[in-house]
């Protein structure tokens, strides 16, 4: 036979070398990372900002609190979750002074409580990680300082820079950061917030603002500015390790702020690195290369693609926690007490845009843990007659393990209240046939049902922003939305005549304006989210269509969405918030007139005034939990819920999966700086891939041989008449 013949089925012997090595033949990861403590997981949208100043979305946390260290941070496995030191030495108790400078005693009223000072400690010896803006040559000079543009050319990833340099963490380094929240040029979101607390911001904001603008009248609007030049009165550095915070009267909560990255300390050197000119247009800026002290660096940034996080060499190390709750020993989850942290030694996390293709790398194990969407649903989860969640057979057999928890968070569909359709204008009749307009809309958008088919059940529909957990949040009858459900032993939601009624009392008859005729159409702002969300947004159609609204779905996104938000170009609009901290206060700002997206860059994206609100908020805000309190935050959710600003949608249930190699996972529903207290057993996840990701060969070999079959013959042909013409 023809030797070109026999060489043909040499072309499928590299596949079948490929399925005979150790690693597995669809391995997306290098082979030299077999074996190694490598979390490998998963985002969906690239993160915005890095910079711990602006950094304020879930998705960037994942990131942010790995690097950064706050002075404070939450303890890995105590419920109700509780405060502990980070770099600060303890957590700081607060002194209370009167108008006269003069302490008063703990337990003082809140009157005569004129100012609070937070006096923190920093830990000795924490240094930060490996970077070129600390580098100094022999002369103990700063190396990548007072460079030009023409210094740049060959400078665009921040791994350019081959000298690098540490130093050790100061007082000052809060400072900065602190005073970082009102440069007028980063656009904090919690400025608004901070104003009315940290003694001197409001006004270190106004002379930040009088400097920029003078630089840009001269023609040096990108010219760094030096924050150690203008001192802010309620930031006092005592010594290296030691600095005071003043604030105005009594804001318990802060102290659950200084365990958030916007009370991370940012050095001098970073700042004034990133802030030389060509660095912005290079890319080459904090809010894309963050600089911190946690237990992991950064080392890529490429969000189209992957993040990537290694061990801080410079780590200063922290020790597993020796105590945790009573059912934590029975789960394995105090086997590392008192065990120097991290544990897992790099992350690497892939863009994932779609959810199929996240959910087959989990069941193949490329990825360490996974959430449950819809579609997946059935396929992953059990419940028993009891209705209790469980894994289901299949997931069970290959040592996946389920997490269940109660989010601390809230979803909703937010109105612009600048807009004037769904918000109204500045006249009392036009503003309450937009409210009229908002609560039909209310009424009409069944959550149950979007629960149901959307979330599988997984969700309460919310009664208002307050999530179960939150104290001032009620149950049963006293705690539903009276505009939206009625009480017959359980919660009801009112017919849809009910919300047609409130839409003609709008002025739109049937969905047509009554002056006009012309259909009522309104536009719905969203992030894209590719092909498996458009069964959910034909359904918002849907529920909009059953009061005859025409629904105009606007998809983009989520970093375009947030432009839109923070300039007021939407007019409904899909959100979220997460508890920053467990109290009230942490909702209930989302909806205070100082905090307007639009106005004060703060986090009310709904742009909702109103003065009875704000008064009310501001009573509630600094009291400790009490029935006075309740009585306050009743009232709130009463104006709330007239006025309905947002649609109060629902509170989601957490369910997430991980692979039996996976340890020490115990669900934090506010910290995000959870990584370094894992592990993995890289051991048992290679032979669990070997096992999962076998090729089928079967198919190549029958393949192969029906090939053979169907050339045989047209081979006897060629040959037969070879031989003829050789004859000839």
């Amino acid at each position: 036979m023809n030797a070109n013949f026999w060489r043909f089925p040499a072309l499928f012997l590299p596949l079948a070398i490929a399925g005979c090595g150790d690693s597995p033949w669809n391995n997306p990861y290098p082979a030299t990372d077999s074996g190694k403590s490598i979390l490998y997981s998963s985002f969906s949208e690239r993160p915005k900002h890095l910079d711990p100043v602006q950094s304020y979305s879930t998705n960037e946390s994942t990131f942010t609190q790995q690097i950064y260290e706050a002075p404070l941070q939450y303890h890995y496995l105590k419920r109700p979750y509780t405060l502990i030191p980070c770099v600060a030495e303890g957590v700081p108790r607060p002194r209370y002074l009167d108008a006269n400078g003069r302490e008063l005693p703990a337990g003082a009223p809140i009157k005569d409580i004129a100012s609070t000072v937070y006096e923190i400690k920093i830990k000795r010896g924490i240094r930060y990680q490996p970077h070129p803006a600390f580098a100094r040559n022999a002369a103990d000079e700063l190396v990548y300082q007072n460079l030009g543009e023409a210094d740049l050319v060959d400078k665009n990833v921040l791994a350019d820079f081959r000298e690098l340099g540490t130093r050790e963490l100061n007082a000052r380094d809060f400072e900065y950061q602190i005073k970082r929240l009102a440069h007028p040029r980063l656009h904090s979101p919690i400025l608004g917030l901070m104003e009315d607390y940290i003694v001197g911001l409001k006004d270190y904001a106004r002379k930040m603002k009088e400097v920029n603008d003078a630089l840009a009248k001269s023609g040096k609007a990108d010219a760094w500015i030096d924050l150690t030049q203008y001192p802010l009165s309620g930031v006092e550095v005592v010594d290296d390790y030691t600095y005071r915070i003043h604030l105005k009267g009594q804001y318990s909560q802060f102290l659950y702020w200084l365990a958030m990255p916007f009370f991370a300390p940012v050095p001098l050197e970073a700042d004034r690195f990133f802030g030389q000119p060509g660095m912005v247009k290079k890319n080459l800026t904090l809010d894309w290369y963050p600089i911190g002290t946690g237990p992991y660096m950064l080392t890529e940034n490429n969000p189209n693609r992957a993040m990537v996080l290694v061990r801080n060499p410079n780590f200063h190390g922290e020790n597993y926690p020796s105590e945790g709750e009573p059912a934590d020993i029975a789960n394995g989850l105090l086997a590392d007490a008192g065990k120097p942290l991290p544990f897992i030694d790099k992350l690497v996390f892939t863009l994932e845009k779609e959810g199929i293709p996240r959910w087959n790398k989990f069941l193949q194990g490329y990825y360490d843990s996974s959430g449950i969407a819809s579609d997946t649903f059935d396929q992953a989860v059990r419940f028993s007659a009891g209705g209790e969640a469980a894994v289901s057979d299949s997931m069970r057999a290959q040592g996946i393990q389920l997490s269940t928890s109660v989010a601390v968070s809230t979803y909703y569909m937010g109105f612009n209240m600048l807009d004037a359709v769904v918000g109204g204008g500045t006249d009392e009749k036009s503003r309450e046939r937009a409210r009229k307009l908002r609560q039909a809309i209310s009424v009409a958008i069944d959550y149950e049902e979007y629960i149901s088919i959307f979330q599988n059940g997984r969700g309460i529909p919310a009664q208002g922003p307050l999530p179960p957990g939150i104290f001032g949040m009620r149950d049963g009858k006293d705690g539903i939305n009276p505009l939206v459900y009625t009480w017959d032993g359980e919660a009801k939601r009112k017919p849809i005549e009910a919300a047609k009624k409130l839409l003609a009392d709008a002025g739109y008859p049937n969905g047509l304006d009554a002056k006009t005729g012309a259909p009522l159409v309104l536009y719905f702002d969203v992030t894209a989210r590719g092909a498996e969300a458009k069964s959910m947004l034909d359904w918002y159609k849907s529920q909009f269509a059953r009061i005859n609204i025409q629904l105009e779905v606007r998809p983009t996104d989520y970093n375009r969405f947030q432009d839109k938000i923070r300039k007021g170009n939407a007019q409904i609009y899909e959100w979220g918030w997460h508890a920053d901290y467990p109290d009230p206060e942490n909702f209930m700002f989302l909806l205070v007139g100082a905090q307007s997206k639009v106005k004060n860059q703060g986090e009310n994206a709904s742009n909702y005034v109103n003065p009875d609100f704000d008064r009310l908020y501001e009573e509630m805000k600094n009291m400790p939990n009490s029935a006075e309190r309740q009585r306050l935050i009743d009232r709130m959710l009463e104006v709330l819920r007239y006025d309905a600003p947002w649609l109060w949608g629902f509170h989601p249930k957490d369910y997430a999966l991980y692979h039996a190699w996976y340890g020490n996972v115990k669900p934090n529903k506010i910290a995000y700086n959870t990584v370094k207290y894992q592990r993995l057993d890289p051991q048992l996840r290679e032979q669990r891939r070997r096992e999962w990701n076998q090729p089928l060969w079967w198919p190549l070999v029958v393949g192969l041989l029906v090939l053979i079959a169907l050339m045989l013959p047209a081979i006897a042909m060629w040959r037969r008449r070879e031989r003829g013409t050789a004859l000839a």
